[in-house]
């Protein structure tokens, strides 16, 4: 009920009643179940494809390929760990292009030790440069799998396993269970293994087709509120025709605590590099700069520029994060103005269509070797390019904010915008009015009934 509180005090003292109701229902519908669906990208998922392709004297020899469908969202480093429980007691006796994490107790076996007698194996991807006669094809990238839009020839990865004391035919086999993929940190939930046609491979001169003898999927999806508790960008706004910057809005990512020294850096203490780690290293537990936002990364939108044709937007991407360098980063950003889309500055741009017909979401990503990497926090932490956009005479306009952007993702994750309310308006102000009382009573009743209904 504190959200219906919230709401009515702003509907009182701010003036865009209408944006506040429209902000308070998502809010009360931010926190189901249905946030694991995402409706930008809603085929995107995970898939672990399990291809068994020839039986042992005590099991079998698979090859396991992880694929990423998902459009904009990709795993950096250190990369995926794919955990699964045996249905009985198989050991792992040999890997090629992955390995397990822990051997476990394999006191029982006299003369070939396996490489893993586990019940819940935990695999990951072997490093860049591993010898030759220890790769299979799509292997030893450190568990770095790019998105499907970005790269799809490195979105998968895949490792060969094999498995002694299972079963040894199609009707002997049971597929594991359990399975977890962790990319680095939760966020991933996998769903049971599901025995599938067997995969079929084509020859290099495409002139014999191969199959598996056995195969099974496994499907993870993702959601951001099982990946962390706090959001992980933040959207900061301003324009050429008011003087007012917003800013993150307060404790978006989290409030500073100053009960404990440390929890965040100030940049300028005079022994900042005795607390920061050196370039190039990265820490999954972010160390942030000490802002207001205490978010890790935040995205700034700034309208430009104003032409008779055209209009013009800068986007800058900061890194307040000392623990991390952003590899492969990208950015989804919603606008209707996007269907006209003139040129892009230094940025890779592709259109996402939702929505079929509706061209609104645009994602963009660093050139390679320019910068597509986003620096650890400091001088060289932030990226940034300019948007030229085509002017649609029957929708432009500079009022109520509708030159930004609706809605921010960073690698994947939404980011905290600020208030439509505290958006920089033009400098006549026409859109300040005061509501009438019937208006406030109208937005009042309509939440009142969605909160009934909600119940």
């Amino acid at each position: 009920m504190s959200n219906l509180f919230l709401f009515i005090a702003r509907s009182f003292f701010n003036l865009s009643s209408f944006s506040v109701l429209l902000l308070f229902l998502l809010s009360l519908s931010s926190f189901t179940a249905t946030e694991a669906y995402d409706p930008l990208d809603p085929n995107g998922n995970i898939t672990i494809k399990w291809d068994i392709m020839s039986w042992t004297a005590d099991g079998y020899v698979a090859v396991v390929t992880i694929f990423n469908f998902q459009q904009y969202r990709h795993i950096q480093a250190p990369g995926w760990t794919l955990g699964w429980k045996w249905s009985k007691k198989e050991v792992i006796w040999s890997m090629m292009g992955g390995q397990t994490t822990e051997q476990g107790d394999c006191s029982r076996f006299k003369g070939n030790i396996p490489h893993c007698c586990k019940k819940d194996p935990t695999v990951v991807d072997l490093l860049p440069g591993t010898p030759y006669n220890q790769q299979i094809a799509n292997c030893c990238k450190g568990g770095v799998l790019n998105s499907w839009v970005q790269d799809p020839a490195t979105a998968a990865s895949s490792f060969q396993v094999s498995v002694g004391q299972a079963g040894t035919t199609n009707k002997t086999v049971r597929v594991p269970k359990n399975f977890t993929l962790k990319a680095p940190g939760p966020g991933y939930t996998c769903g049971p293994a599901k025995i599938v046609k067997p995969s079929r491979f084509v020859t290099a001169d495409k002139r014999r087709v191969t199959q598996a003898l056995m195969t099974w999927n496994v499907t993870c999806t993702y959601s951001q509120f099982l990946a962390q508790k706090t959001p992980t960008c933040c959207v900061s706004l301003s324009s050429f025709y008011n003087e007012t910057i917003v800013p993150c809005p307060q404790c978006a990512c989290g409030c500073q605590i100053t009960s404990q020294p440390g929890s965040c850096v100030d940049p300028k203490a005079p022994h900042i590099a005795s607390v920061v780690p050196s370039t190039g290293k990265n820490n999954y537990a972010p160390l942030v700069q000490c802002t207001s936002h205490m978010c890790p990364v935040r995205v700034h939108w700034h309208v430009k520029l104003n032409y008779k044709e055209y209009w013009r937007v800068k986007v800058t991407i900061t890194n307040f994060n000392y623990n991390m360098n952003y590899t492969q980063w990208n950015l989804v950003v919603q606008h209707p103005n996007f269907d006209n889309l003139t040129q892009i500055f230094s940025f890779n741009y592709k259109s996402l269509t939702p929505y079929t017909a509706i061209n609104d979401t645009a994602m963009l990503w660093g050139v390679k070797f320019f910068n597509d990497l986003l620096s650890q926090a400091g001088q060289l932490g932030n990226v940034q390019s300019e948007l030229l956009f085509r002017k649609d005479k029957a929708t432009f306009t500079f009022e109520k904010g509708w030159a930004f952007a609706r809605r921010i993702y960073f690698n994947g994750d939404n980011c905290v915008m600020p208030p439509p309310d505290a958006y920089p308006w033009l400098p006549n102000g026409s859109s300040h009015q005061l509501i009438s009382t019937l208006s406030l009573l109208t937005t009042l009743l309509a939440a009142m009934a969605f909160l009934l209904g909600y119940a």
